[in-house]
């Protein structure tokens, strides 16, 4: 039953509350891993399983989230989760060793898998059916804004402050968001107390979805099928896979209710979302690494660039709310902000050494609106033939495919700028001959410039050499990090197809359960 007046902006603030403490967790500890590791007595491939086993974690959690909710009440799973991510947020930030701060980070994976799905089932079955894309809007300034903004406060605490406080932030939040879905959550029945536990769906779905991820989030660094245990793992995650889907078309009881995906618009939407994340925690996973290693911008900078962008979301994701709510189809704007977002990656893939701040204002911005576009929007689109216990499976089988598609995109995106590196420096050292008089002027000028200053001759020549080389570095990460830009926009752009497959609706409102 739909909530009405207080009662219900009380609901929304305390679900949108809860699934930033987990929006923003994804990406706030990127900024602390060097303070980490120097902390701690890390090295960078240790500390990096803080992001790994986080992200394993959650994305395992997330696809049985609309399951655990039917079992034990979808207020008491997600109190439960803020309750435990608070209690785990406050152990990490009392994690004397690497291992310990690991094992309570993927804890808070664990809890915080449940945050996000339940809190977007939570807000749904709270509007009035009429208002769902309103509800949808609300909740999407958390999902689109919360990882634009983690580097943001993560640079800012880190500036004031030390990494254990990225933690601690999280305890006043998780107590207010505990008390308030304590208060004012309206309870559900536990339609699935008493019925067998399909232990070997668990424990695939695990196997499967845990093997990936960790594929997705180690194969660059690790030189992927070169390294023994990543080719182990991409095969189990195969096989996983298929034999999770087999068992769960199989049971009477299924973790994972596969049947839903017999709604088209859900099944196309399974791949929209992946899009969607590709390009989401793409674009903030390259532009930092952008700005940060070849324009020698800091975290804090780095974060305040995107923050303008993050408000622009903020601001149009009620109107988009509204303009679903009026009719307007859901397939047109999210044709507009897929437009948006490549016009963003072209803006950014002409970038030059000498960019600055002003040269990346607008290109946020416009990114900023073309997520309030798709987010709100897809996410509608998806779910719209949803009903009852499907809305929870549904919701987590979304966010799933989002996450994946953010980890498969950062994979990717990293995977491309690897391989063109090699591409665009073997390019720019064949012009790095006696033949080139662009070369070769340059290269006497520089020669000239330090025998100015008092050098020798062959001293001179050989900075002059490590001048160039550094000139050559620097123009090859430009132009790979432009390639990176032009795939991101491209990917987006060539599935706006995908779009059309789903159904048209006057007004693409989810049907809610009632009880």
């Amino acid at each position: 039953m739909a909530e009405t007046g207080f009662k219900k902006w009380i609901i929304t603030f305390t679900v949108i509350t809860a699934s930033l403490l987990e929006l923003i967790d994804t990406t706030i500890v990127n900024v602390a891993l060097p303070q980490i590791q120097g902390n701690l007595g890390a090295t960078l491939e240790d500390v990096a399983w803080l992001s790994t086993g986080y992200a394993v974690a959650n994305v395992i959690i997330l696809p049985m989230s609309g399951w655990l909710g039917n079992r034990f009440g979808r207020k008491n799973y997600f109190l439960t989760s803020i309750i435990v991510f608070t209690i785990v947020s406050f152990l990490c930030g009392n994690a004397t060793s690497l291992d310990e701060l690991i094992l309570f980070r993927i804890l808070q994976g664990v809890a915080g898998g449940g945050l996000i799905a339940t809190a977007q089932a939570i807000l749904i079955e709270t509007w009035p059916r009429e208002d769902v894309g309103i509800a949808t809007a609300l909740f999407g300034l958390g999902a689109v804004v919360g990882p634009t903004v983690g580097p943001t406060i993560g640079g800012y605490i880190l500036d004031i402050s030390s990494w254990p406080w990225i933690f601690y932030v999280n305890i006043p939040v998780g107590i207010l968001a505990a008390y308030c879905t304590y208060t004012f959550v309206r309870a559900t029945p536990k339609e699935g107390k008493g019925m067998p536990i399909d232990w070997w769906g668990i424990a695939l779905l695990a196997l499967a979805v845990g093997s990936l991820q960790t594929v997705l989030e180690k194969g660059e660094s690790e030189d992927w099928f070169a390294t023994p245990y990543i080719t182990l793992l991409s095969v189990v995650s195969v096989f996983g896979v298929l034999l999770f889907i087999w068992r769960e078309l199989a049971t009477d009881h299924p973790i994972v209710n596969f049947k839903i995906m017999r709604h088209r618009s859900f099944s196309v939407g399974m791949f929209t979302s992946f899009v969607l994340g590709f390009g989401l925690y793409g674009s903030v996973f390259i532009f930092p690494i952008f700005c940060q290693n070849l324009l020698g911008f800091t975290p804090l900078q780095t974060g305040e660039l995107l923050f303008p962008g993050g408000l622009c979301t903020i601001i149009m994701m009620p109107f988009i709310g509204i303009m679903l709510k009026k009719g307007v189809p859901a397939q047109f704007m999210a044709t507009g902000g897929m437009l948006l977002f490549f016009v963003f990656c072209w803006m950014l893939s002409n970038s030059t050494l000498s960019s600055g701040t002003g040269d990346f204002f607008w290109p946020l911005v416009i990114r900023g609106f073309g997520m309030s576009l798709l987010f709100v929007p897809l996410t509608t689109l998806a779910i719209q033939d949803l009903k009852g216990p499907e809305i929870g499976q549904g919701s987590g089988l979304n966010n799933m495919m989002r996450q994946l598609g953010g980890s498969f995109g950062i994979a990717a995106l990293t995977t491309l700028i690897h391989v063109r590196q090699g591409f665009h420096r073997n390019n720019l050292l064949s012009h790095i001959n006696g033949y080139n008089t662009a070369f070769v002027e340059r290269f006497n000028m520089l020669i000239k410039n330090f025998m100015g200053k008092g050098f020798s001759a062959g001293d001179a020549e050989h900075m002059a050499a490590k001048a160039m080389e550094g000139t050559i570095v620097k123009q090859t990460l430009l132009l790979t990090y432009d390639d990176a830009y032009w795939v991101a926009g491209l990917i987006m752009l060539f599935s706006i197809p995908l779009l059309y497959l789903q159904k048209f609706k006057k007004n693409v409102a989810v049907p809610v359960d009632v009880h």
